[in-house]
C-alpha cells in the first residue's frame, strides 16, 4: 500500500494543479488570431508593450502592476511562440496543397485571413515568367486576389474555437478603406516599391520605404493608416521576384510585432515557391497538350465512298500525353488507309515515338505499299529508334470500288465490323507481333466490306483494364455495338458520331487505365454503275479515244454540261501520260457527289505545273487543269503514278 505525502511541501503541488490546468484552457479558448499577433516593444522606444486584449473579457496580464514589475512571463512567451509555429506549419501545409496557381493563392489568403491578418492583397507579375525565360519589361504587377474579414449582421464575425465555444473575431475599422484603387501597378525602376521588392525581406507598413512603396502599389491616393498595421512582403521564387503580398490589420487588433515579419516571410516564401512550381507545371502541361494535339490529325479527310469519325481520350486529365494514335490517309484510286496504333507508355517520349511512327506510316502509305509491307517498314523504323521502342499497329486499306478491305495486324486488338442488319463480328485477322520486335513476317487478309457496314478500330485502352481482360472487353464492345444497331432498326445504320459516343459510354468509373484512340469508318462504297474504266494503248490516237469515252460516260450519267471541260482536261492528262508511258494507260471516271477522273501510267516522274513562254508549244496542259478542275494532284505508285482531278457537278 502506497503512503500519501503529509508534509506541506508534498501537498503544495497538488493544490496548484487545478490553477495550472485552468490557465491553459483559458489560453486555448482564444482564437489563433489573438494568440499569434502579440505586440512587442518597438526598438528604441523605451515604452511598455501595448495592452493585449484578453479572451472573453479576461483581465489583461500585460497591464497588471505585478506583470510590469516581473517582466514577460516565460511560459506565456513560450506558448505564443508555440502557437506561432503551429500556425506557420498549418498555413504552409495549406498553401502546399494547391496544385495550380489559383489554388496556391487561395490557400495563402485562406490561411492568413482572419488568423494572421484582417485583409490580404496578392499581386503577381503579369505575365509570370516561366523557368529561365527573361521576364517581360516593364515590370507590371496585377492584383491576383484580395480577401478581407467580412462583417456579419451584428458587425462582427464569429468562429468556433478548439473548445467548441464561439468567440468574436476582431473586425476591420469600417472607416479605413484598405482596398486598392488600381488593378495594375507598374514598378518603376529605382522607385521605392522596386527597392522593397529587391530587398526580398518583408517590411512594416510604417517604415520609411514602405510608406512610399505602398501608395505606389495600391494606387494613387491609397495608403494604410500609420502604425504597424501593414506588412509588405515580396514574393520571390527560385530566380526572381514574382509578386508581392500585403497583410493588413484593423484598429481593433494589436499591431504587427517583429516576429510577425518572420511569419510573413515564411508565408511569402512558400507561396512564391508554390507559384513557381505551378507555373512550370502549367507550362509542361501546355507543352504536353500541344505535343499530343500536333501528333494527332486536326481533322479527318472525307474520301469518296467512306465516312469517318474519331475519338481520343487521354489516360487522365493530369497525364494527357500518350502513345495512342489514329489516322486516315487518302490513297490513289479513291482508296483510303485506316491506321490505329499504340506506343507503350504515357510519357513525352511515347508521344514523340508515336509522332515518328505516324509520319513513317504516312510516308509509306504515299508509296502505296501493301499493308503487310507498311508494317514491316514500321518495324524496321522502330528498331532504328531504339531497342525498347515497342508499339502495336493495325493498318487497313479500303477500296470503295471493289467493296473490299485489306488488313494487316501487328499485335493490336482485332477490329469489329458492324453490319447493316445489326450483326457485329470480331474480324479474324492474324495478330502478328508488335512493332519493334524485329525479324517477324506480317500477314494481310482481304475481306468483304459491304455497303452500310461500319468498321471500328480502337486501342486496348477501350477494352482492357484492371477490372477485365482484353477478350472480355472485346466481347462487351461487340455486344454494345449490336445493341446500339438494334435501336436504329435493321434498315438503317446508327449515326457515326453518336455511335462513337455510345461506345465510350461503356466505360465505367474504374475502367480508364490507358489512353483510348477510336476510329470508325462507315463504308458507303461506289456502285459499279458509277464507275467507268478503260485501258488505252500508249499511242497517238489515245487522247482522241479518251475524249470519246469520257463524253459517252457523262452522257450516260446525265452530265452533258460537263462534257466540254471534261474532254479538254482528259485530253491534256492522257497526252502527257502517253508521251512517257511504255505500257497501257488506265482511265477511270468515278461519279459520286463529285466527278473524279484518274489517269495511271508506268512512268514514275510526277508532272509539275510550270509557266510556259509565249513561243513554247507545250507546257500549258497542267495550267488548264489547275484552272478548270475543282482540285487535282499526282501520286507516285510502286508501278508508276496516277494523275487525278475532280470536277464539281451542277447539283453542288
Amino acid at each position: 500500500m502506497t503512503e500519501h505525502p503529509t508534509s506541506h511541501e508534498g501537498r503544495q503541488p497538488l493544490a496548484a494543479r487545478p490553477q495550472e490546468r485552468a490557465r491553459p484552457r483559458q489560453q486555448d479558448a482564444a482564437p489563433a488570431a489573438a494568440a499569434i499577433p502579440v505586440p512587442a516593444p518597438e526598438p528604441g522606444s523605451g515604452s511598455n508593450p501595448p495592452a493585449i486584449p484578453g479572451p472573453a473579457g479576461a483581465p489583461n496580464p500585460a497591464t497588471a502592476p505585478s506583470a510590469a514589475a516581473a517582466g514577460p512571463d516565460p511560459q506565456a512567451v513560450s506558448r505564443r511562440e508555440g502557437d506561432r509555429l503551429r500556425f506557420v506549419g498549418a498555413a504552409t501545409r495549406r498553401i502546399a496543397r494547391g496544385i495550380d496557381l489559383d489554388e496556391i493563392v487561395l490557400g495563402l489568403c485562406r490561411a492568413s485571413v482572419p488568423t494572421f491578418s484582417d485583409a490580404i492583397l496578392v499581386y503577381l507579375r503579369d505575365p509570370l515568367p516561366v523557368g529561365d525565360e527573361r521576364p517581360v519589361t516593364p515590370f507590371v504587377l496585377r492584383l491576383r486576389r484580395s480577401d478581407r474579414l467580412r462583417l456579419s449582421d451584428d458587425d462582427s464575425e464569429v468562429s468556433p474555437s478548439a473548445e467548441g465555444e464561439r468567440l468574436r473575431l476582431p473586425a476591420l475599422d469600417p472607416h479605413a478603406d484598405l482596398m486598392p484603387a488600381a488593378e495594375l501597378c507598374e514598378v518603376r525602376a529605382g522607385g521605392a516599391l522596386a527597392e522593397v521588392l529587391r530587398g526580398v525581406r518583408p517590411v512594416f507598413g510604417d517604415s520609411a520605404t514602405a510608406r512610399v512603396a505602398l501608395p505606389e502599389l495600391l494606387g494613387a491616393g491609397r495608403t494604410v493608416p500609420s502604425g504597424h498595421r501593414a506588412i509588405l512582403a515580396p514574393l520571390r521564387g527560385r530566380r526572381r521576384v514574382i509578386g508581392a503580398a500585403v497583410f493588413l490589420r484593423g484598429t481593433e487588433r494589436p499591431p504587427f510585432e517583429a516576429n510577425d515579419l518572420l511569419v510573413a516571410a515564411q508565408l511569402a516564401t512558400h507561396t512564391a515557391l508554390g507559384i513557381d512550381k505551378a507555373v512550370l507545371y502549367g507550362r509542361e502541361a501546355y507543352i504536353a497538350d500541344e505535343l499530343q494535339r500536333t501528333m494527332l490529325p486536326d481533322s479527318l479527310p472525307q474520301p469518296t465512298g467512306v465516312r469517318l469519325a474519331s475519338r481520343y481520350l487521354p489516360a487522365a486529365e493530369t497525364a494527357r500525353v500518350g502513345g495512342d494514335w489514329y489516322d486516315a490517309i487518302p490513297l490513289p484510286g479513291s482508296r483510303v488507309a485506316l491506321v490505329v496504333g499504340d506506343v507503350m507508355g504515357h510519357s513525352m517520349t511515347s508521344a514523340a515515338i508515336m509522332g515518328q511512327l505516324r509520319t513513317t506510316a504516312q510516308t509509306l502509305a504515299g508509296l502505296d505499299l501493301p499493308p503487310q509491307e507498311v508494317l514491316h517498314h514500321l518495324d524496321e523504323q522502330a528498331q532504328r529508334l531504339g531497342s525498347d521502342r515497342m508499339a502495336t499497329c493495325l493498318y487497313a486499306v479500303y477500296d470503295p470500288v471493289a467493296h473490299r478491305i485489306t488488313i494487316a495486324n501487328a499485335g493490336h486488338p482485332p477490329p469489329v465490323l458492324l453490319h447493316l442488319g445489326g450483326r457485329a463480328e470480331v474480324l479474324r485477322v492474324p495478330p502478328g507481333a508488335p512493332i519493334g520486335v524485329g525479324g517477324v513476317d506480317f500477314e494481310a487478309v482481304e475481306l468483304d466490306a459491304p455497303a452500310g457496314a461500319t468498321l471500328l478500330l480502337y486501342t486496348d485502352g477501350l477494352v482492357e483494364s484492371r477490372l477485365r481482360d482484353v477478350w472480355t472487353g472485346i466481347e462487351q464492345l461487340r455486344e454494345r455495338l449490336a445493341a446500339t444497331a438494334r435501336l436504329t432498326g435493321p434498315d438503317h445504320s446508327p449515326p457515326l458520331e453518336a455511335l462513337c459516343d455510345d461506345v465510350l459510354d461503356m466505360l465505367g468509373p474504374g475502367d480508364r487505365d490507358d489512353d483510348i484512340a477510336l476510329l470508325a469508318a462507315r463504308f458507303d462504297g461506289i456502285a459499279p454503275s458509277d464507275v467507268a474504266y478503260w485501258f488505252l494503248e500508249p499511242e497517238d490516237s489515245a487522247p482522241g479515244r479518251a475524249r470519246r469515252l469520257a463524253r459517252r460516260a457523262l452522257s450516260r450519267w446525265g452530265l452533258d454540261e460537263l462534257s466540254d471541260s471534261m474532254e479538254l482536261l482528259v485530253s491534256e492528262v492522257v497526252t502527257n501520260a502517253v508521251r512517257y508511258a511504255e505500257r497501257p494507260v488506265t482511265l477511270r471516271l468515278l461519279r459520286t457527289d463529285i466527278l473524279r477522273c484518274e489517269v495511271g501510267d508506268d512512268a514514275p516522274q510526277l508532272p509539275r505545273q510550270r509557266r510556259a513562254r509565249d513561243m513554247d508549244e507545250g507546257g500549258r496542259g497542267l495550267f488548264l487543269v489547275n484552272r478548270l478542275a475543282r482540285r487535282w494532284g499526282a501520286t507516285r505508285l510502286s508501278t508508276g503514278k496516277v494523275v487525278w482531278f475532280e470536277m464539281q457537278t451542277r447539283s453542288q
